[in-house]
């Protein structure tokens, strides 16, 4: 199995939902919610990927050669690259049911460890869309990160109490849920936290907890101050907040605000190796990639995943080669340059 034969599989799988398009760009499907498009005039999914875009990265290639070592330490484990599958759920209403919420995990969850990553897994609607992939993580000991939107304290606790009886490494929460229009039309009490109900709840938790939807260094200094163990730069895909900025233009400025008091992810138009080494430069430790896991376990299954993750991890490794950087460590602010 190719990649190209991953795609051409997915695009009969998915459609009419999602055209596996040449560029996960957004434009195809701007607005489509239900669907995979960005929120209102899907601006703010059209503008993560672009902003990638103008990042350019500065090619050295005299040095002394020690080869490249793309893995990283989380959650007490070490993973063979910075790259984790994003929490997505809504299969059916979002990407036409070809998969559910527990086919979809049981592909993924397995698929990412497969290649020496891992996935955090979703939250939604009804009951079965966090329960179901718990299953998944569950039969992979744990190696995964179930995410939790943000309800009334009861429900956070109980399900938390879920996870952690998964054996859960870590447990997350997409606070910027408040904002999904489809959690609205169910009449589903989402709702903001404040920075004392995210302290209650990090404290609750007994394992790493990640606050996800972060978008400015104050928001980044609150979820910090909660005992959050990491955050997720994150405008959920643009699909919460109609032009919002890209989540790699206020990266660098939550890195600044923050700096190691929390492990920083990023997501928000990510798609190739070159595109974490970006990230990782403007200061993430890692990253999580949503849609095209979608599509990759869409069009191969478990081995789908695989083999894109694989196929990340070694675009990143091809990056490290050509500008002279053995470890993550080395993946500074100087590798990178902006254009216009």
């Amino acid at each position: 199995m190719t990649y190209q034969d991953v795609l051409e599989t997915a695009r009969k799988n998915m459609a009419p939902k999602c055209r596996v398009c040449r560029e996960c760009n957004g434009i195809v499907c701007r607005g489509e919610i239900p669907g995979v498009g960005g929120k209102g005039t899907g601006n703010a999914f059209i503008i993560n990927y672009d902003y990638l875009s103008k990042i350019k990265i500065n090619m050295d290639v005299i040095y002394e050669n020690r080869g490249q070592d793309t893995s990283v330490e989380l959650f007490g484990r070490k993973f063979a690259a910075p790259v984790f599958a994003a929490p997505i759920s809504g299969l059916s209403n979002n990407y036409n049911g070809y998969l559910n919420e527990q086919t979809y995990a049981e592909i993924l969850v397995p698929g990412c460890i497969e290649a020496g990553c891992a996935a955090f897994t979703g939250d939604g609607a009804g009951d079965n869309f966090f329960l179901d992939p718990l299953k998944a993580v569950k039969a992979a000991g744990g190696v995964a990160v179930p995410t939790i939107k943000p309800w009334a304290k009861e429900d956070i606790f109980h399900k938390m109490d879920l996870a952690v009886e998964a054996g859960a490494m870590a447990i997350a929460m997409d606070i910027d849920s408040a904002g999904l229009p489809l959690l609205a039309a169910a009449g589903k009490p989402v709702n903001a936290k404040s920075t004392a109900e995210l302290t209650e709840i990090a404290a609750y938790a007994s394992v790493p907890f990640i606050i996800k939807g972060i978008m400015t260094a104050e928001g980044a200094k609150k979820a910090a101050a909660s005992g959050a163990y990491g955050i997720v730069v994150s405008n959920h895909g643009g699909r919460v907040l109609d032009n919002t900025p890209a989540t790699l233009e206020v990266l660098p400025e939550i890195k600044a605000a923050v700096g190691n008091a929390v492990k920083i992810f990023v997501d928000g138009g990510i798609r190739t190796g070159s595109d974490v080494f970006k990230s990782l430069a403007l200061g993430a430790d890692a990253v999580l990639i949503g849609r095209p896991y979608v599509v990759a376990a869409c069009g191969g299954g478990a081995e789908g995943v695989a083999l894109y993750t694989r196929k990340i991890t070694a675009e990143l490794q091809e990056a490290m080669k050509m500008t002279g950087c053995a470890t993550l460590a080395d993946i500074t602010t100087d590798k990178v340059r902006f254009t216009k």
